[in-house]
């Protein structure tokens, strides 16, 4: 990856934007995608939208989901501390002993309380559930503490990025800054190409409390086809249960799903444009749901063709999740591609004739 695109992955990872407060993390990627497309807009919840505007009578959506995890000051308690709640599926095994940021007027530091091994009921290991935990930000009693921040404050686990052996890297949010980041760079290999069809790069808000903003940005674009690409399971480390083990491996290729929301025929435009351009990509089953923007998209207006394009992650939803920055080469890549051949194949309907 070369130093341009991974300064923007980077200002991305390094950039907070839990689910309903995007808006900081959305101006990285705007400012990042100006310089190549040709309009870029956004919608009043934050969606953002960049495109190259092609001739011809096709146009496809490369999207991502700006929000991460994180938590949300919901009470403070007389002596100072703040009682927090969930902003999506944040894992309370991995949340207590954390450095955080409470992100008010001005960013608060603070940490997650976790009582002292000695001090605690060593017969008791279970995990508090995250309404039990609480943030100390070094506060007096409530009336400091509130000088401070307020009641719906969003809060983030404060990390670092950090480069690991080889190619892969460490950070809290790679679901989803490596979502957006290919979207971009799928609009820019595209915009490159100089392609025929309309090609749309999105960064969708509110994924993580219920694929939110794909339910906006899908009723108003409308675009023929879409392919979100969103973390998906690396299964590759050692403490994955057998049931749970698959064929996902890091540095081995983005990841295309067939079955549920993934329209048969963006699969193989997928799959074709991956072996035109000499991309490896790995094959992922699923049955019922995506998970991802994918399910509301292809659920949109009368149905929009779609596609979950994965990129394999470790330890999803925790402080340090791992990816290896080749697969995000090789996705853009294969957006690239698949941008060159959309106009061609459209339309995306199933044949049964």
């Amino acid at each position: 990856m070369d130093e341009d695109r991974r300064g923007f992955l980077t200002d991305l990872l390094t950039t907070a934007s839990p689910s309903g407060f995007e808006s900081a993390g959305q101006r990285v990627w705007l400012d990042y995608v100006r310089a190549f497309a040709d309009d870029v807009w956004t919608d009043d919840y934050g969606n953002a939208v960049a495109v190259h505007e092609g001739g011809a009578d096709a146009s496809i959506a490369f999207t991502g989901h700006a929000d991460e995890i994180g938590y949300i000051v919901r009470n403070i308690t007389d002596d100072g501390f703040l009682r927090i709640g969930s902003i999506g599926g944040a894992d309370r095994t991995v949340s207590q002993g954390q450095h955080v940021t409470v992100h008010g007027d001005e960013s608060v530091p603070g940490v997650i309380g976790q009582t002292a091994i000695h001090l605690r009921d060593r017969e008791d290991e279970s995990y508090e559930d995250i309404a039990e935990q609480f943030v100390d930000v070094g506060a007096d009693d409530e009336e400091e503490a509130r000088e401070l921040v307020e009641i719906g404050d969003p809060v983030t686990v404060e990390t670092r990025v950090r480069d690991l052996h080889g190619t892969k890297v460490a950070a809290r949010g790679m679901d989803n800054r490596v979502g957006t980041w290919s979207a971009a760079e799928g609009l820019r290999a595209a915009v490159e190409r100089d392609v025929d069809a309309t090609v749309y790069a999105v960064s969708t808000v509110q994924e993580e409390v219920g694929v939110q903003g794909a339910k906006m940005v899908g009723f108003g674009l409308e675009p023929d086809a879409a392919i979100a690409v969103d973390v998906t399971h690396a299964t590759d480390n050692p403490d994955i249960p057998g049931k749970r083990t698959g064929p996902v491996e890091l540095g081995a290729g983005p990841v295309v799903s067939r079955g549920s929301a993934n329209h048969p025929s963006i699969v193989d435009l997928a799959r074709e444009a991956a072996g035109d351009a000499d991309v490896d990509v790995q094959l992922q089953a699923t049955g019922t749901r995506t998970g991802t923007d994918a399910d509301a998209f292809y659920t949109s207006r009368s149905g929009i063709p779609s596609l979950n394009l994965g990129i394999p992650n470790r330890y999803m939803h925790t402080p340090v999740e791992v990816i290896d920055t080749d697969d995000l080469d090789a996705a853009a890549e294969l957006l690239g591609a698949v941008a060159e051949r959309a106009a061609d194949a459209a339309p995306f309907g199933v044949d049964l004739s």
